[in-house]
């Protein structure tokens, strides 16, 4: 049974190309042999190819994975750090819960008055 890959935008399917892309440029400017970053990282030469291809089906371990031997994990601590869509719901949220005014309390009748009988005049 054929595995199926999780769909995506477009721009997203873009974005991962261009990021697969920029491993494999961190890789060859190390001068490193993609058989010897696969070895290290613990993957398969097939899967480091697919990982330099941006493929969207490869786990984000194995990108990480990829990413320590590169010496680029730091890069890691940049991956959704600015949200500022996240803040605006955020903020959206702390507002105060409007409430309705008090109503003003009527008295209540007191127990005297309540078992007290009426007088007649």
């Amino acid at each position: 049974m054929a595995r199926t890959k999780p769909s995506l935008l477009p721009r997203v399917s873009r974005l991962l190309r261009g990021y697969g892309e920029n491993l494999k440029l961190a890789r060859l400017r190390r001068r490193y042999s993609a058989e010897m970053v696969a070895q290290r990282a613990g993957i398969s030469r097939k899967t480091l190819s697919r990982v330099e291809k941006g493929d969207s089906a490869v786990a984000l371990g194995i990108y990480a994975r990829v990413m320590q031997v590169l010496r680029l994990e730091e890069d890691l601590a940049k991956l959704a750090v600015d949200d500022p869509l996240g803040r605006k719901l955020q903020d959206t949220a702390l507002s105060p819960k409007r409430r309705a005014p008090k109503r003003p309390s009527s008295p209540s009748p007191s127990v005297d008055s309540v078992n007290k009988p009426k007088e007649t005049s």
